[in-house]
């Protein structure tokens, strides 16, 4: 198995994070109340986006800590934890709200990386 440094997983987590919001793009929050493969395909991205969080090493985390590390982390821990319980509110806050000021940093730590 390959072991990813860092700015790999920093690109995974710009990734995901954009394919959720543009998910989002062109939908309404009773969109997501009534498509149960969308909030499926949502609740994974976000998942990933905490994973690969999870997976920066330490001193990587120390080194952006621009990133909400801890509120990324604990929206994973969130989901894949209180699977069966999941806020649908809260999973589209975190998308349009969350996202888009996180995708712009990581974008920005990509770009120079």
């Amino acid at each position: 198995m390959t072991r990813h440094n860092d700015m790999t997983r920093l690109h995974h987590m710009v990734d995901h994070a954009r394919e959720a919001v543009a998910m989002l793009r062109t939908m309404s929050r009773s969109d997501l109340g009534h498509n149960r493969m969308l909030e499926l395909a949502l609740v994974r991205l976000i998942e990933v986006v905490g994973e690969a969080a999870v997976r920066v090493s330490d001193s990587g985390k120390a080194q952006y800590p621009s990133i909400p590390w801890r509120s990324v982390t604990g929206m994973r821990n969130r989901l894949i934890h209180g699977y069966d319980e999941v806020d649908l509110d809260v999973l589209w806050d975190t998308i349009m709200l969350d996202l888009p000021p996180l995708i712009a940093e990581l974008e920005r730590i990509v770009a120079g990386g």
